[in-house]
Protein backbone atom coordinates (compact mmCIF):
# COMPACT_ATOMS: atom_id res chain seq x y z
CA UNK A 1 0.00 0.00 0.00
CA UNK A 2 1.06 3.56 -0.78
CA UNK A 3 1.83 6.46 1.91
CA UNK A 4 -0.65 9.52 1.97
CA UNK A 5 1.41 12.50 0.81
CA UNK A 6 1.11 13.92 4.69
CA UNK A 7 2.85 10.53 6.24
CA UNK A 8 6.03 10.72 5.31
CA UNK A 9 6.67 13.98 6.00
CA UNK A 10 4.86 13.74 9.58
CA UNK A 11 6.57 10.88 10.85
CA UNK A 12 10.63 12.15 11.52
CA UNK A 13 8.60 15.47 13.21
CA UNK A 14 6.96 13.67 15.31
CA UNK A 15 9.88 11.04 16.29
CA UNK A 16 12.08 14.67 17.13
CA UNK A 17 9.42 15.64 19.15
CA UNK A 18 9.33 12.38 21.01
CA UNK A 19 13.45 12.20 20.89
CA UNK A 20 13.65 15.84 22.53
CA UNK A 21 10.67 15.07 25.05
CA UNK A 22 12.34 14.31 28.46
CA UNK A 23 11.22 10.56 29.37
CA UNK A 24 12.07 11.15 33.28
CA UNK A 25 13.54 13.86 35.41
CA UNK A 26 17.01 14.68 35.06
CA UNK A 27 19.85 15.74 37.44
CA UNK A 28 19.25 19.79 36.59
CA UNK A 29 15.41 19.47 37.44
CA UNK A 30 16.81 17.25 41.12
CA UNK A 31 19.43 20.32 41.61
CA UNK A 32 16.75 23.05 40.79
CA UNK A 33 14.37 21.29 43.56
CA UNK A 34 17.05 21.08 45.99
CA UNK A 35 17.63 24.46 45.78
CA UNK A 36 13.68 25.63 45.99
CA UNK A 37 13.51 23.82 49.36
CA UNK A 38 16.43 25.83 50.17
CA UNK A 39 14.79 29.17 49.02
CA UNK A 40 17.44 29.85 46.14
CA UNK A 41 16.28 30.66 42.37
CA UNK A 42 19.03 29.17 40.42
CA UNK A 43 18.30 31.12 37.07
CA UNK A 44 18.48 34.61 39.10
CA UNK A 45 22.09 33.44 40.00
CA UNK A 46 25.55 34.16 37.85
CA UNK A 47 27.31 30.79 37.15
CA UNK A 48 29.56 30.87 40.01
CA UNK A 49 26.63 31.82 42.19
CA UNK A 50 25.07 28.93 41.01
CA UNK A 51 27.86 26.43 41.11
CA UNK A 52 28.98 27.59 44.72
CA UNK A 53 25.39 27.39 45.82
CA UNK A 54 25.32 23.77 44.47
CA UNK A 55 28.35 23.04 46.61
CA UNK A 56 27.51 24.30 49.75
CA UNK A 57 24.19 22.60 49.34
CA UNK A 58 26.14 19.40 48.65
CA UNK A 59 28.70 19.78 51.42
CA UNK A 60 25.69 20.07 53.92
CA UNK A 61 23.98 17.02 52.57
CA UNK A 62 27.18 15.42 53.41
CA UNK A 63 27.68 16.45 56.69
CA UNK A 64 23.93 15.34 57.20
CA UNK A 65 24.98 11.83 56.05
CA UNK A 66 28.11 11.86 57.88
CA UNK A 67 26.10 12.80 61.39
CA UNK A 68 23.29 9.92 60.86
CA UNK A 69 25.98 7.17 59.97
CA UNK A 70 27.89 8.80 63.44
CA UNK A 71 24.69 8.32 65.18
CA UNK A 72 23.86 4.58 63.89
CA UNK A 73 27.18 3.20 64.46
CA UNK A 74 27.26 4.84 67.98
CA UNK A 75 24.03 3.01 68.63
CA UNK A 76 24.64 0.39 67.37
CA UNK A 77 28.44 0.02 69.70
CA UNK A 78 25.77 0.95 72.42
CA UNK A 79 23.48 -2.05 71.79
CA UNK A 80 26.61 -4.31 71.54
CA UNK A 81 27.86 -3.13 74.87
CA UNK A 82 24.25 -3.47 76.45
CA UNK A 83 23.83 -7.12 75.12
CA UNK A 84 27.41 -7.99 76.10
CA UNK A 85 27.05 -6.46 80.09
CA UNK A 86 23.45 -7.99 80.01
CA UNK A 87 24.93 -11.42 79.72
CA UNK A 88 28.03 -10.45 81.99
CA UNK A 89 25.28 -10.55 84.84
CA UNK A 90 22.99 -12.96 83.74
CA UNK A 91 26.01 -15.53 83.61
CA UNK A 92 27.16 -13.83 87.46
CA UNK A 93 23.74 -14.30 88.43
CA UNK A 94 23.76 -17.65 87.77
CA UNK A 95 27.20 -18.13 88.76
CA UNK A 96 26.41 -17.31 92.86
CA UNK A 97 23.00 -17.84 92.83
CA UNK A 98 23.34 -20.28 95.86
CA UNK A 99 26.00 -18.36 97.60
CA UNK A 100 23.25 -17.30 100.17
CA UNK A 101 22.13 -21.06 101.00
CA UNK A 102 25.39 -21.85 100.64
CA UNK A 103 26.63 -19.95 103.36
CA UNK A 104 24.24 -21.07 105.77
CA UNK A 105 25.38 -24.55 105.01
CA UNK A 106 28.69 -24.14 106.16
CA UNK A 107 28.40 -24.04 109.95
CA UNK A 108 26.98 -27.52 109.78
CA UNK A 109 29.84 -28.68 107.98
CA UNK A 110 32.01 -27.23 110.64
CA UNK A 111 29.77 -28.53 113.57
CA UNK A 112 30.21 -32.40 111.71
CA UNK A 113 33.95 -31.43 111.42
CA UNK A 114 34.13 -30.36 115.69
CA UNK A 115 31.73 -33.91 116.12
CA UNK A 116 34.25 -36.01 114.62
CA UNK A 117 37.26 -34.55 116.20
CA UNK A 118 35.44 -34.81 119.16
CA UNK A 119 34.44 -38.60 118.62
CA UNK A 120 38.00 -39.40 117.61
CA UNK A 121 38.95 -38.64 120.51
CA UNK A 122 36.11 -40.31 123.15
CA UNK A 123 36.44 -44.22 123.96
CA UNK A 124 32.90 -44.24 124.33
CA UNK A 125 31.87 -43.67 120.92
CA UNK A 126 31.68 -47.25 118.55
CA UNK A 127 33.11 -46.91 115.02
CA UNK A 128 30.27 -47.75 113.18
CA UNK A 129 28.26 -44.39 114.75
CA UNK A 130 31.69 -42.24 113.89
CA UNK A 131 32.17 -43.71 110.20
CA UNK A 132 28.41 -42.86 109.74
CA UNK A 133 29.28 -39.06 110.59
CA UNK A 134 32.63 -39.41 108.39
CA UNK A 135 30.21 -40.54 105.43
CA UNK A 136 27.37 -37.14 105.82
CA UNK A 137 30.69 -35.43 106.16
CA UNK A 138 31.84 -36.61 102.58
CA UNK A 139 28.94 -36.38 101.34
CA UNK A 140 28.14 -32.74 102.18
CA UNK A 141 31.59 -32.10 101.07
CA UNK A 142 31.54 -33.29 97.92
CA UNK A 143 27.86 -31.71 97.63
CA UNK A 144 29.22 -28.13 98.07
CA UNK A 145 32.89 -28.71 95.82
CA UNK A 146 30.18 -29.69 92.98
CA UNK A 147 29.13 -26.09 93.36
CA UNK A 148 31.75 -24.42 93.27
CA UNK A 149 33.16 -24.56 96.73
CA UNK A 150 36.53 -24.46 97.98
CA UNK A 151 38.46 -23.72 101.19
CA UNK A 152 41.00 -20.70 101.33
CA UNK A 153 44.26 -21.86 102.26
CA UNK A 154 45.98 -20.01 105.05
CA UNK A 155 48.58 -21.91 107.11
CA UNK A 156 51.91 -20.52 106.09
CA UNK A 157 50.20 -18.39 103.52
CA UNK A 158 51.66 -14.82 103.82
CA UNK A 159 48.53 -12.97 105.57
CA UNK A 160 45.84 -11.67 103.06
CA UNK A 161 43.29 -8.99 104.21
CA UNK A 162 41.04 -10.41 100.94
CA UNK A 163 40.68 -14.07 101.94
CA UNK A 164 41.65 -13.88 105.56
CA UNK A 165 40.53 -12.26 109.00
CA UNK A 166 43.37 -11.47 111.38
CA UNK A 167 41.83 -12.68 115.10
CA UNK A 168 44.58 -12.26 116.78
CA UNK A 169 48.86 -12.26 116.77
CA UNK A 170 51.79 -14.69 118.35
CA UNK A 171 54.71 -14.67 118.56
CA UNK A 172 56.98 -16.94 117.11
CA UNK A 173 60.62 -17.80 115.99
CA UNK A 174 59.88 -20.60 113.48
CA UNK A 175 57.25 -18.62 111.37
CA UNK A 176 57.98 -15.16 109.77
CA UNK A 177 56.29 -12.62 110.92
CA UNK A 178 53.08 -11.69 108.33
CA UNK A 179 52.73 -15.42 107.61
CA UNK A 180 49.77 -17.42 109.03
CA UNK A 181 50.32 -19.87 112.12
CA UNK A 182 46.58 -21.66 112.74
CA UNK A 183 43.49 -21.57 111.38
CA UNK A 184 40.48 -20.95 113.88
CA UNK A 185 37.70 -20.52 111.94
CA UNK A 186 37.48 -22.10 108.26
CA UNK A 187 36.79 -19.94 105.19
CA UNK A 188 35.71 -20.49 101.58
CA UNK A 189 35.10 -19.10 98.32
CA UNK A 190 32.33 -20.27 95.87
CA UNK A 191 33.97 -19.84 92.46
CA UNK A 192 36.45 -16.54 92.47
CA UNK A 193 34.32 -14.70 95.51
CA UNK A 194 34.84 -15.16 98.88
CA UNK A 195 32.05 -16.23 101.06
CA UNK A 196 33.76 -16.45 104.13
CA UNK A 197 37.55 -15.55 105.15
CA UNK A 198 39.19 -17.49 106.81
CA UNK A 199 39.79 -16.93 110.74
CA UNK A 200 43.46 -16.76 111.66
CA UNK A 201 46.13 -16.26 113.87
CA UNK A 202 49.39 -14.44 112.86
CA UNK A 203 53.10 -14.74 113.48
CA UNK A 204 54.98 -11.84 114.69
CA UNK A 205 58.59 -11.73 115.80
CA UNK A 206 59.51 -12.65 119.35
CA UNK A 207 60.63 -9.54 121.18
CA UNK A 208 64.30 -9.29 122.53
CA UNK A 209 64.61 -10.18 126.54
CA UNK A 210 67.22 -7.34 126.58
CA UNK A 211 64.27 -5.02 125.82
CA UNK A 212 61.71 -6.21 128.90
CA UNK A 213 64.46 -5.33 131.13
Amino acid sequence: MGKGPNESDDQPEEQEERAERPESPGLEQELEELLAQAGVDLDSLPLEDQVSSLKTSLEQAQQEVAENLDTAQRAQAEMVNFRRRTDEDRIANAKYANSRLIANILPVLEELDLAISHTESSSEINDSFLEGIKLIQRKLTGVLESEGVAAIEAVGLMFNPMEHEAVGTEESSEVEPGYITQILRPGFRLHDRVIRPAQVMVATAPKDPSESK
